[in-house]
């Protein structure tokens, strides 16, 4: 993506079935889990690099003796850091006892984060400051053991209003106003309730203190705690919790829209944001990763007694599609094929753009991260060319000169990298233009492969957000190599709504498909268009959130998605610029084709998979027709 966003958090949860010594004995490392958790959040690394944190707890540990751990870290290189610091903690017994690195159960007993159930976290952070009170795992502290609770999550809620509200309704007063802190205090609460209830349970059957606190570790319910605490959540999550005796829960949100996947056999239960993830650091194929399907919490009880339990009622499935353009990792063998997918089916608009002159057309690529996209592309230009071989020589072949016959066969898509990222340039100076002037040396070019004010130059891109490095820096560059047309190509659709379920794309005004809106209304003499848009938006957030409606959508509905890109192309295009300029958006229609399991598409359509969706895009045009710049939700 050519404009920097920041998206989606990383979960990574180990819970290891059998005694430390089997690990032990079977890999050659008590460290067996601490490594496979490493591996898991490298693997994951790119869903998160503002922090990160891990935490483990040790099972049947002796009262007075440390059974939590957690460490978290903002360095440059949190996850590296993290693992370094937990390494630290063995170099004096290597060193001075090695033996003990083989005994199980002495390193249990003597060496913090030795533990059977493990939780690693990679944040980043869509909103608020940045700082280590921020990172994941949050934990819940109590001298009960079962009513300690650590939880780290990918999610966002729409409506934490309301939840704090339930809080202070249930008597308590959390310290500040974010939904780390509603979620971790609406399920702390109900586990509190839980150890009650059972506790006067056990008491009234004759069971003395020590007894109940052994019983209500086998009786704590943990499916209903969570249809208890997640009643009224409005947003996309995907959470992991583990609590102090060693239960542990990994749950979907109703809808599905942030990722989960998990695999479990009879040594490990392990759950991450992304397959690849498991796949790698296991070795596991990827038909034994499994997804958890939207409403279900994946439960693994002290015992070791692995369920998957329905927490909330499922929604229609609208998993995140820019999970799939994007956000996860290529290496996943699904999201490889999509976005070929996706590349391929651009060939239509593409070859009509450039009338299908692929003799004076450049194909490449901008950023790195449309390269699939790109090869999708290249592979759809290569069945084009066949079909018009195929069809030439069946009903041509006696008219064709040998001249002719051999441009036939010759005809190849001019693919090259004309783009290259340099080392991230630090734009030190002050003021804005020279400011400018830097950001615009971000990519360095390929010259000498476009022939001067010939060649047309396609260039695709994964998603065109706000337009901003496009106009300071990359159109500038490739003007430079002297193309008649450069035509910037998006993989997704256009993006004009916000996001509100992880994705740092929630204001109106950053959206240069909703500022193009904007200016067609004004030029066409439909002000009152905005106007009346805004007054439902204004009138529609004193209802509640179940009866709104996206009122937004009515800023777009007066335009075709070609006349939207063509006002997309002006704002877009620098002064001075000598190529002509054009850009393609993929259709909504074709992402679906591409995509058909990840129907979530609320930022292209404005289609929003919960009631809280709504109330945020009208609370986002709200605020930027009244020049608050503030977050809606």
């Amino acid at each position: 993506m050519s404009d920097s966003i920041k998206h989606e958090c990383g979960i990574a949860f180990i819970r290891l079935l059998k005694p430390l010594s089997y690990y032990q004995e079977k890999y050659g490392t008590t460290l067996y889990g601490l490594n496979k958790l490493y591996l898991l959040m490298e693997k994951q690394h790119n869903r998160g690099q503002d922090g990160a944190g891990i935490a483990t707890i040790k099972l049947d540990v002796k009262p007075g003796h440390r059974y939590i751990s957690r460490y978290r870290s903002m360095a440059q290189n949190a996850v590296a850091d993290i693992f370094g610091y937990v390494q630290s903690k063995f170099v004096g017994i290597q060193n001075e006892t090695p033996e003990l690195m083989q005994d199980a159960e002495w390193l249990k007993s003597n060496v913090s984060f030795i533990g059977e159930v493990l939780l690693g976290h990679l944040r980043y952070g869509t909103h608020g400051q940045n700082s280590i009170e921020n990172c994941h795992p949050f934990l819940r502290q109590n001298n009960w053991m079962t009513r300690n609770l650590v939880i780290a999550g990918n999610f966002n809620m729409t409506n934490v209003e309301e939840l704090l509200e339930q809080l202070y309704e249930l008597g308590q007063h959390p310290k500040e106003k974010a939904d780390t802190v509603t979620v971790l205090e609406k399920i702390g609460h109900f586990l509190d309730d839980e150890n009650q209830l059972l506790f006067d349970a056990y008491k009234k059957e004759g069971l003395d203190n020590v007894q109940i606190t052994h019983k209500i570790s086998e009786g704590l319910d943990i499916a209903k705690i969570l249809r208890r605490s997640a009643k009224n959540w409005d947003g996309g999550y995907a959470i992991s919790g583990i609590v102090g005796n060693g239960d542990a829960f990994v749950l979907r949100d109703p809808a599905g829209i942030r990722p989960a996947f998990y695999y479990a056999d009879d040594e490990i239960v392990v759950a991450a944001s992304e397959r690849p993830a498991i796949q790698t650091a296991f070795n596991i194929p990827f038909r034994d990763v499994k997804e958890i399907e939207p409403g279900m919490a994946l439960i693994v009880k002290k015992s070791g007694k692995v369920t998957m339990e329905e927490f909330r009622e499922p929604l229609e499935k609208r998993a995140c599609s820019f999970e799939r353009i994007y956000f996860s990792r290529g290496s996943d063998a699904e999201i490889y094929r999509e976005r070929k997918h996706l590349g391929a089916l651009l060939c239509d608009q593409i070859l009509k753009s450039v009338s299908a002159d692929l003799k004076n057309t450049v194909f490449s690529f901008i950023p790195n991260t449309a390269e699939v996209s790109f090869y999708g592309m290249v592979e759809g230009l290569h069945s084009y060319i066949r079909n018009v071989q195929k069809e030439t020589l069946l009903h041509r072949k006696d008219q064709l000169s040998d001249t002719e016959l051999d441009e036939l066969l010759s005809m190849n898509p001019r693919v090259e990298k004309l783009a290259i990222k340099d080392v991230k340039l630090r734009t030190f100076i002050t003021q804005d233009a020279d400011r400018q002037d830097m950001v615009a040396h971000v990519y360095d070019t390929t010259y000498g492969v476009i022939k001067n004010h010939t060649d047309t130059l396609v260039a695709v891109d994964d998603s065109i957000v706000r337009g901003t490095t496009l106009k300071q820096s990359i159109i500038k560059i490739i003007d430079r190599l002297h193309p008649k047309k450069i035509i910037i190509v998006s993989s997704a659709p256009q993006i004009r709504y916000p996001d509100c379920y992880g994705i740092d794309m929630s204001k109106m005004g950053q959206f240069v498909a909703f500022e193009a809106a904007i200016q067609l209304l004004k030029a066409r003499g439909m002000e009152y268009v905005i106007e009346e848009v805004y007054q439902k938006c204004k009138a529609s957030l004193e209802l509640p959130k179940e009866q709104m409606v996206n009122y937004v959508k009515e800023i777009y509905a007066p335009f075709t998605q070609e006349e939207i890109s063509a006002q997309i192309t002006k704002i877009i295009t620098p002064q001075n610029i000598n190529a002509e300029v054009e850009v393609i958006y993929q259709t909504l229609e074709n992402l679906h084709v591409a995509c058909p399991n990840h129907t979530g598409d609320w930022y292209f359509s404005g289609n929003y998979p919960t009631p809280g969706g709504n109330k945020v895009v009208n609370k986002a045009f709200v605020n930027w027709k009244e020049g608050n710049n503030q977050r809606a939700y």
